[in-house]
């Protein structure tokens, strides 16, 4: 007996006639944004091997992987996210391709989340990869990009904002730690979700009593630019120095960009994507509860797969965006300029005069009713505001 034929998988859902069509309307408004900086479309595919995800830089766990096996018994995966392939294709079919690499895609991820969460395991997500540059105008390129496609997303009726950090704050601190591989990605989600008790719990086990200290303290150090301070006087050695007083510059010279209140910097800001090495941006919409645009430096990752250069990038989540944006605007299908009524032995004409129409930027429908009187009553309906009869003659009726 069939039991789920009428419904659709838990973290996936169907989209209704609004909903593409903000979602459409997102997805235009970032394609134009990232075309009018240089930046190409690449597609990869839906599935790809699971090596692909699993390299010393950074993988994704088994237990968050939709995975099956193909015709040769090898292990296969839906795709997660799309920086990894896309690494892949660089590292291939582009490695002769001239640096930098402006890549720009449109595509699913599939992963699973945690249950009650209220996220998805598919979602759309539209992009950019900024591959063959270390330099800060590339870092810079990236911000203000975000930024311009949070400004786009918003539609001017909500609110947006960004955070910055960099994963060198925690890459650095765990070096110091010396912790194993399960320690740190411990800790590391203990930091992401702030749990202060579990994670003084840990950080109380570990040798190294100054750098457990400021570990302690890292989920803390977000807001204004004074957090900088703090920071520094909280742990000091020549690399912290460094990372700091370059994310600094970034931050003051966004601040000028962004606009009052919309900036604010998170040392705390770690990500599960492990690749990251260096600045990490967040982009947030007014009213939706979590991020809705993250990405940032990752310059190892693509020496993974064969080709050492330095890259960036970020990643939009188009569903959650166009739902911002349904809330806060009014999306309506529209409905089509006319409906043809062809009599019988007419059919044909009416395809010709429904070209014509279109030919003429009109949305045209045929009417599949045996009488005018109740093509009248649909096109009321419907509010079309144009009803065509064709017969001998060509005629438009109230």
């Amino acid at each position: 007996m069939k039991k789920n034929n009428l419904i659709t998988p838990e973290g996936t859902k169907d989209f209704l006639f609004e909903e593409c069509l903000a979602r459409r309307q997102m997805e235009d408004k970032l394609h134009r944004l990232f075309q009018s900086k240089g930046y190409c479309e690449l597609m990869t595919p839906g599935l790809e091997f699971f090596d692909v995800f699993q390299c010393p830089s950074g993988h994704y766990p088994q237990e968050l992987l939709y995975k099956m096996t193909d015709s040769k018994g090898r292990l296969l995966v839906l795709r997660p996210e799309s920086t990894m392939p896309i690494a892949r294709v660089a590292a291939t079919r582009l490695r002769s391709a001239s640096l930098p690499l402006r890549l720009y895609y449109n595509q699913s991820a599939y992963r699973f989340e945690p249950a009650l969460k209220g996220r998805s395991d598919e979602l759309t997500q539209t992009g950019i990869e900024l591959l063959g540059s270390a330099s800060y105008l590339a870092d810079v390129e990236m911000v203000t990009t975000a930024i311009e496609a949070l400004r786009a997303c918003s539609g001017g009726s909500v609110s947006f904002s960004l955070e910055l950090g960099d994963a060198g704050v925690f890459k650095e601190l765990m070096r110091e730690l010396q912790a194993s591989p399960e320690e740190r990605e411990n800790i590391r989600y203990l930091i992401e979700t702030k749990n202060y008790p579990a994670l003084n719990d840990v950080l109380d086990t570990m040798g190294d009593v100054k750098v457990a200290s400021a570990l302690k303290k890292l989920p803390a150090l977000f807001g204004g630019e004074e957090v900088f301070e703090k920071a520094s006087q909280l742990y000091s050695n020549q690399r912290m120095d460094e990372i700091l007083m370059d994310l600094r510059k970034l931050y003051q010279d966004i601040s000028g960009v962004i606009g009052e209140g919309r900036l604010t910097v998170d040392l705390g800001m770690v990500n599960n994507a492990d690749y990251y090495t260096g600045v990490i941006i967040k982009g947030y919409l007014e009213g939706y509860g979590e991020e809705v645009l993250s990405g940032g430096r990752y310059n190892k990752l693509l020496s993974d797969y064969g080709y050492d250069i330095p890259a960036t990038g970020f990643a939009v989540n188009v569903d959650a965006v166009a739902s911002v944006f349904l809330k806060n605007n009014a999306v309506s299908v529209q409905a089509p300029d006319a409906v043809i009524f062809a009599a019988p032995g007419h059919e044909m004409k009416a395809v010709e005069v429904s070209k014509q129409l279109r030919d003429q930027g009109e949305i045209v429908e045929f009417a599949f009713f045996d009488s005018i009187d109740l093509v009248r009553e649909y096109a009321r309906e419907k509010q079309i505001g144009k009803v065509v009869v064709v017969d001998d003659e060509i005629t438009e009726v109230e």
